[in-house]
């Protein structure tokens, strides 16, 4: 009896162990691989497997995710001779367990050494300036070089990323020499442009204002001829319209008459006005002659009331 449960024991024991040996669960996105007696047998996607029993076994197991590397940093030579530190980042991801498996030893590391020598043999065609301008020029080569070897290997290269280019102290301190009068050459040419434009600001406001002055002068003097002319126009209307009256009232009854009462009015009040004005007084010989003095007054009148005519 005791014989016998030891026995089941043992049995159970050894159902336990293989079926631990030979039942298999494999992960979501990964794949392992099968060797039965040491030769490749077959592939396992994800999910439950069972195994021949001490003749099948796990030999690799890989990830279908992406993966990244972190590609260590080296010394590149750029073109025109400055020694430059530059590190990246590459990212993978396996196609084909298989030839991951048996196509390389070490897809990893193969990746990570193609991935330096390209890097080197990119930074060395060009100058150092335009190692910082033409990083997705850079990332593009190593791309294709790891990815065209990469094939053999089961392995797709996804993108590769320069992380930092690092130059030497000496360059570093150059390169900011060079921005710093980059930058004064500019704060210069901001300012002597800004000057230039508040000169020509200037020049054109004063500009402005002389000719907004001239033309008021212009216009003003426009307007003060304007004013002469119709005050000329509107006295010499009105002189024409008093000599009209006067050739008129002359004809009238009485008019001449009248005409020479005022005559010698205006002689007696203007002969007055000159005695009172000054010490010297020059008397005319007829004086006297009052109605001949008006008489050639007259006869004034009558030319001008002709001419009027």
């Amino acid at each position: 009896m005791n014989a016998t449960l030891i026995a089941m024991v043992l049995l159970a024991v050894l159902v336990v162990v293989v079926i631990f040996k030979t039942a298999v669960i494999v992960p979501q996105k990964s794949e392992y691989i099968i060797e039965r007696l040491g030769k490749y047998n077959k592939t396992l996607g994800a999910g439950f497997h069972v195994l021949f029993p001490f003749l099948d076994r796990v030999a690799y197991k890989y990830s279908l995710k992406e993966e990244v590397l972190d590609i260590p940093s080296q010394t590149c030579i750029t073109k025109d001779n400055v020694t430059v530190e530059v590190d990246g980042l590459i990212y993978l991801q396996i196609m084909d367990s298989k030839l991951a498996a048996y196509g390389i030893n070490d897809y990893r590391l193969a990746s990570s050494q193609l991935a330096q020598t390209t890097l080197r043999s990119c930074i060395g065609k060009i100058d150092l300036d335009k190692t910082f301008e033409e990083r997705e020029t850079i990332n593009g080569q190593v791309v294709a070089s790891i990815d065209e070897a990469a094939q053999a290997w089961g392995v797709k290269v996804l993108r590769y990323e320069v992380k930092d280019i690092i130059p030497p102290e000496s360059v570093k301190k150059a390169m900011e020499a060079q921005m710093t009068a980059e930058r004064e050459k500019r704060a210069a040419i901001a300012k002597s442009e800004g000057e230039r434009q508040s000169t020509i600001n200037r020049a054109e406001g004063e500009r402005q204002d002389a000719i907004l002055r001239s033309e008021g002068e212009k216009e003003k003097l426009i307007n003060e001829a304007e004013g002469r002319a119709k005050e000329i126009l509107a006295v010499a209307q009105a002189t024409a319209e008093g000599l009209k009256a006067i050739a008129e009232q002359l004809q009238m009854k009485g008019g001449q008459e009248a005409a020479n009462l005022r005559v010698a009015e205006h002689y007696i009040a203007e002969f007055g006005k000159l005695a009172k004005a000054s010490n010297t007084l020059v008397i005319p010989s007829n004086v006297s002659d009052l109605a001949g003095m008006v008489i050639t007054s007259m006869t004034a009148l009558q030319k001008v009331k002709t001419d009027i005519n």
